[in-house]
């Protein structure tokens, strides 16, 4: 007698949904305004270090080991300091805590006082670790963030300084002082890696050299680690080399070769851009979409990606090592601060919406439209906070901080809905700092229904 066979029907999987273009009619205008003048701090070249070294210094060069090391660019009044690196054990079982230091130096034979106006440093781990989170949520509390950057960037716009900071550092003449000496631990994580953020806006009374740099911390002699001294930092910038290893290097601007945006490592002028949205240069209001219609402003443009505006917002280098980003593409740590004075022209009441959105990243625009993706890709190409003020239907001025998280090609959803009545005005600020592991760029819309 034969054996009873069993059949099994095999299992039919549908594959996926494969995501769609979708292409949308809307304007994208150049933004309005410019960065302001105040010189930045930017310590993002080698984003990964394993080589302890000079990350960026500004001191003279006279007197340096490493003459090359130091770009010779004294800050005085407002600047800003920017940092953003990782630490990988490397080999993966070489647990040792690199140290992140920023240094400043006063060259005068006064005493200089430098202000701590506001500033955050976070580690992705423990304190801000990459979180999924939904693409829109409240963030009045300011609780709400993934990653250090996100995290660092919405205490800054809450015009908050973190308690490791201090209010008021005083340098004697002809010395130094630590701001920040901070670890980037990778003991007990898995993979043993970690990352810090750091944004800080200061202002002096006087001329300030500027340094950031990478230890490894100094063991004890009972085996434990130590935070290195200034005694010990001070020999490293006097002596030491550019950390690495060294990222890529950059194409030169306009090269016909494919763009290598690089790292930066500089000073880069600019740290807020102002804007008021209006019809046109001297109006006083900005005209509401037709229904049906929009319009946006593109955020955060970068050569190759201007969306049709022709408008590279990337910051210029002041001053830059040979081998790092012609220009501070992505703006990281930039405030937008943006004004829309919104003019219903209509006979009716109109419902306006203000969103961003992270349409795929294009030159050059077809028929004005901008084109999304109908399933967002899996990439996270923004996650940050944005700030949002406007009067309500009854006048009663409204803040909202709300946290986005957006992929690439999502639309976006409304973060504001207006309800103005036929030749009503309603102004809408909306404030933003573009954070550190964002990918521009990204569009201002506003939407009438």
């Amino acid at each position: 007698m034969l054996p009873f066979l069993l059949i099994f029907p095999i299992a039919q999987t549908t594959p996926p949904p494969q995501p769609e273009e979708v292409v949308q009619q809307q304007e994208v205008r150049p933004l309005p305004g410019q960065l302001d003048n105040v010189p930045v701090f930017n310590s993002n070249s080698p984003e990964l270090v394993l080589k302890e070294g000079i990350l960026l210094s500004t001191f003279p060069s006279y007197g340096k080991k490493i003459p090359q090391a130091h770009l010779n660019f004294p800050f005085r009044g407002r600047f800003d300091i920017f940092a953003h690196h990782i630490a990988r054990a490397e080999p993966p079982d070489n647990l040792r805590t690199l140290y992140l230091g920023i240094i400043l130096h006063n060259p005068t034979k006064q005493s200089v006082k430098v202000n701590v106006l506001r500033g955050a440093s976070y580690l992705s781990q423990p304190d801000a670790p990459f979180i999924q989170l939904p693409s829109i949520i409240d963030n009045s509390l300011g609780t709400v963030f993934a990653g250090p950057g996100d995290r660092a960037m919405t205490d800054i716009l809450r015009k908050l300084r973190q308690p490791i900071l201090p209010a008021q550092i005083v340098i004697p003449p002809g010395q130094s002082q630590m701001l920040l000496n901070q670890p980037i631990p990778v003991k007990e994580l898995t993979p043993p890696l970690n990352g810090r953020s750091t944004l800080i806006h200061l202002q002096s009374n006087g001329t300030v050299y500027a340094a950031s740099m990478a230890m490894f911390a100094p063991i004890n002699s009972d085996g434990s680690e130590r935070s290195p001294s200034l005694q010990e930092w001070q020999n490293l910038l006097n002596n030491g080399d550019l950390a690495g290893p060294r990222d890529k290097i950059p194409t030169e601007p306009n090269s016909p070769k494919p763009i290598i945006y690089g790292r930066v490592a500089g000073v880069a002028q600019g740290s807020e851009w102002k804007a008021l949205l209006v019809d046109r240069p001297q109006a006083k209001y900005l005209t509401i979409p037709q229904p049906g219609q929009a319009f946006s402003y593109a955020l955060s443009t970068i050569p190759g990606g201007s969306l049709g505006t022709n408008q590279i917002q990337s910051a210029p280098m002041l001053v830059r090592y040979p081998d790092t980003a012609y220009r501070a593409h992505g703006n990281y740590g930039i405030q937008y601060s943006l004004k829309l004075p919104l003019y219903n022209n209509t006979q009716s009441r109109r419902i306006v919406t203000i969103s961003m959105q992270t349409p795929l990243k294009q030159d050059k625009l077809v028929n004005r439209s901008l084109r999304f993706l109908s399933i967002p890709g899996p990439q996270v190409l923004f996650r940050g906070s944005v700030q949002l003020r406007y009067k309500d239907e009854q006048g009663k001025p409204q803040t909202k901080l709300i946290h986005l998280v957006q992929k690439r090609g999502q639309q976006g959803e409304a973060l504001a809905v207006l309800n103005l009545k036929a030749g009503d005005r309603s102004d809408v600020e909306v404030d933003l700092l573009y954070p550190p592991d964002a990918t521009p760029p990204q569009v201002l819309t506003v939407t009438t229904q």
